[in-house]
């Protein structure tokens, strides 16, 4: 059953690609002349219509991916036209290998097959003849040619099935690779940094500083830097341009009237009972039996973060809010009605209300509104700087003749300084190249901009004098880290025992069940890798930035049977052997191409090509 349902697919695959072309008016399903192949893979040809028809769906698929039409240049340029031949190619390879073997499915299958294709059943659910004949005419396809394609097809499948039955990867190389993930490490280990060395390190002489610069010249490397040249006009430099109308600035604070002006609030808890005797038992206990609130609601299976309220306002605490308003911070009210029930209230705390009359706001608006206009303004200079730039205007005569303000900057991709610190800037300069005309570009805090590459600069030394404050600090780092790693390894003897840490006077740190993905923090790269390299009872000293790591294993445990390392490896053996299979019959299908030696006529494949647009 399972086979014939698989042949049913195909079966409408099939029909649905040649009602696909058939309705579409293909140019190419058209061909005059007498060109019905454009080769032979064995005893069987490549037919046109099957060419055609596929290059066809493959572009159109693409088409609906990116929603732009694909031309065929394009489609070529891709190898999409290669792609579909070689798919052809060997497919009909296969059908080759399939007469040789005699490997087909009967009529009688066929027959059931096509009787259950829902395309071809009346309004009765029973096999409608006329439907069958008119689908495939509608096609272009005889019914002879159909069932053909239909008969090969299933055929291609039971083939492909016979090759991949029963592969299977070994068991062991998925179990192996879920032991490595899940495999863990206990270990012991300690920091120690510039605070632990045993006396302070002098600071380095002007000669060593320099002899390290040279020797360490690749830490020093400035970037490809790219010197340009800009002129900015933001929309600060342009407030005092404009003017804010007095009616604009109080229908604005009519607008924010609740930003302004609010009413006193309250921080509430509110724990709600089921009905009220629970209330008032639980409010009861509260006054003569030294109960607390935290108790009750923990006696609910609550936390105090489940019946917070945040700071609410007298109206949003309906019948309540009149009570509670009246309390004093800390205190209980209720048994008071509440929209879930009745509840008692705990206050915590009291927002006084806040008037902030127009003209202590004026300010805070004239600036937030001035800085508004202070933007249209500048896009109103914008068409005209950049009319002038077009005209031949310099960025220096811009700073001369209008408010932008004239800059340089060195730069590189990392560059986050001054102008750098704006997204829209960085990615212009990524694409700006030698000989750009400068263009008037917007900011996305409405300021604009133009800019000049000046001149490309490659990756270089930085020169010593530049670099100095970088030398020292690396050198400083690298003597750290020399003077930790010698007084640490002096150390590694006394660390064997169960307190060797601590008597070695070391804090000591200790992990379990850690999995190579674990981080640790404060430790240094490839710290977790290490580790799973070592033996246990093994120490090591580790080197980071300005600090070392002493760490030792202190055990090895294997994968445990966790349900998560179970289904993993369930996942892993089907990808395994689903991988296996597509390979296996990957080589037996080139092994059969080979062997059928394939013949494409290319005058043929080109007379195809040109009825695509």
């Amino acid at each position: 059953m399972a086979q014939r349902s698989g042949i049913g697919k195909i079966a409408m695959w099939i029909l649905l690609g040649l009602l696909f072309i058939g309705l579409g008016g293909f140019g190419a399903a058209n061909l005059s002349g007498n060109i019905r192949s454009i080769g032979t893979v064995g005893s069987k040809s490549i037919p046109v219509d099957s060419y055609a028809r596929q290059l066809q769906n493959e572009m159109q698929a693409i088409s609906q991916q990116t929603g732009q039409p694909l031309p065929f240049a394009r489609a070529q340029e891709i190898g999409l036209d290669r792609a579909v031949l070689q798919r052809l190619v060997r497919n009909r390879a296969l059908d080759h290998e399939n007469s040789e073997l005699g490997l087909s499915i009967g009529d009688e299958a066929l027959r059931e097959e096509i009787l259950q294709i829902s395309s071809f059943q009346g309004v009765n659910g029973e096999f409608d003849r006329e439907g069958y004949r008119f689908a495939l005419q509608q096609g272009g396809v005889s019914e002879a040619e159909f069932e053909t394609s239909l008969r090969e097809e299933a055929a291609r499948t039971l083939l492909q099935g016979a090759v991949l039955g029963g592969v299977k990867m070994p068991a062991a190389y998925a179990e192996t690779l879920v032991n490595y993930v899940g495999e863990q490490r206990d270990f012991t280990w300690s920091l120690l940094d510039e605070d632990s060395l045993d006396a302070p390190l002098p600071a380095p002489m002007d000669a060593e500083l320099r002899s390290y610069y040279e020797e360490n010249t690749d830490k020093f490397m400035l970037p490809d830097t790219k010197m340009i040249t800009y002129a900015l006009l933001t929309p600060d430099v342009m407030i005092d341009e404009v003017e804010v109308p007095e009616e604009e600035l109080r229908a604005e604070y009519d607008a924010r009237a609740d930003v302004y002006n609010q009413p006193e609030r309250r921080l509430v808890e509110r724990l709600v009972f089921a009905d009220q005797e629970s209330a008032d038992q639980a409010a009861a206990a509260l006054e003569v039996g030294g109960t607390q609130f935290r108790n009750l609601v923990e006696e609910r299976g609550l936390t105090l973060a489940d019946i917070d309220l945040g700071d609410v306002s007298r109206l949003e605490l309906d019948a309540a809010g009149e009570a509670v308003f009246n309390a004093a911070v800390g205190e209980i009210v209720g048994p008071e009605a509440s929209p879930l029930g009745p509840a008692l209230f705990r206050v915590n705390g009291i927002l006084p209300a806040q008037a902030t009359s127009f003209e202590d706001a004026r300010a805070e608006l004239q600036q937030e509104l001035a800085l508004a206009r202070a933007v249209r303004a500048v896009e109103v200079r914008a068409q005209d700087i950049d009319d002038q730039l077009a005209g031949g205007a310099t960025l220096e005569q811009l700073a001369d003749e209008t408010k932008m303000e004239l800059g340089s900057i060195a730069w590189h991709p990392e560059a986050s300084d001054d102008i750098a610190a704006y997204t829209d800037f960085r990615e212009a300069a990524r694409e700006l190249n030698s000989g750009d005309f400068p263009k008037i570009q917007q900011l996305e805090d409405g300021s604009i901009f133009a800019m000049r590459l000046d001149e490309e600069l490659p990756a270089r030394v930085n020169p010593f004098e530049d670099a100095l404050q970088d030398v020292r600090a690396a050198l400083l780092a690298d003597q750290i880290v020399a003077a930790l790693s010698t007084q640490a390894e002096a150390l590694v003897p006394t660390l064997g025992g169960a307190v060797g840490f601590e008597a070695a006077g070391l804090d000591a740190l200790i992990e379990t069940g850690q999995r190579r993905n674990a981080f640790i923090t404060n430790t240094p790269n490839g710290f977790m890798s290490a580790v799973f390299e070592m033996e246990i009872g093994e120490i090591r000293v580790l080197p980071g930035d300005e600090s070392v790591v002493i760490v030792r294993l202190d055990a090895i445990n294997p994968a445990a049977d966790e349900a998560e390392n179970i289904a993993l490896l369930s996942q892993l053996r089907a990808q395994m052997d689903q991988a296996l299979a597509q390979d296996l019959f990957a080589i037996y299908a080139d092994d059969v191409v080979r062997r059928a030696e394939p013949q494409v006529d290319q005058r043929a494949l080109q007379a195809v090509h040109v009825n695509f647009p």
